[in-house]
């Protein structure tokens, strides 16, 4: 049974999250703190990533057809869950430990890793056939991951730099 729910609808709470959470995070994360001087290799290659990852999941139908499915599902709302508890420490937990340490000021950036993965496992390519779409999309979502964490990383680096 062809599933008519797109992908897309998966990344909806994220946006939403972001749209509603991102003027409460600290400073840190500001436009004008967390890209400023980011070398442009990582900018460009992070954005053109992020709308790469973004939009491949337009082309994803849903359904609870198979154990894949079901078990994507779990791991993206867990993901999600996991991904939504890193900003409410940021928010709220500020100056703790886990904030302020480089494991906690990442984790908003790392821990998409789960939720992305989730709706490759939930979502079957069948509104358009390509081939080799989950390779393409999984090397995809961990290149962008990795991109994005590096430059959470060079942010927190720069900032701890300023701390000493």
């Amino acid at each position: 049974m062809t599933s008519y729910l797109n992908g897309f609808l998966l990344l909806i709470p994220i946006f939403l999250w972001n749209i509603i959470f991102i003027k409460r995070l600290p400073q840190a994360f500001s436009r004008e703190i967390f890209w400023k001087n980011i070398p442009p290799i990582i900018g460009w290659t992070e954005n053109g990533l992020r709308i790469f990852v973004f939009a491949l999941p337009l082309f994803m139908s849903l359904s609870l057809e198979t154990e894949q499915q079901r078990v994507g599902l779990w791991i993206y709302l867990l993901g999600i869950s996991i991904y939504f508890a890193s900003w409410i420490i940021q928010i709220y937990f500020r100056e703790s430990r886990w904030s302020k340490s480089m494991a906690g000021f990442m984790a908003p950036a790392y821990t998409t890793l789960l939720w992305f993965v989730g709706i490759g496992l939930f979502g079957q390519t069948q509104f358009v056939k390509i081939s080799y779409f989950s390779a393409v999309y999984f090397s995809a979502v961990a290149l962008f991951v990795i991109v994005h964490s590096i430059h959470a990383y060079i942010v927190f680096k720069r900032l701890e730099d300023l701390r000493i």
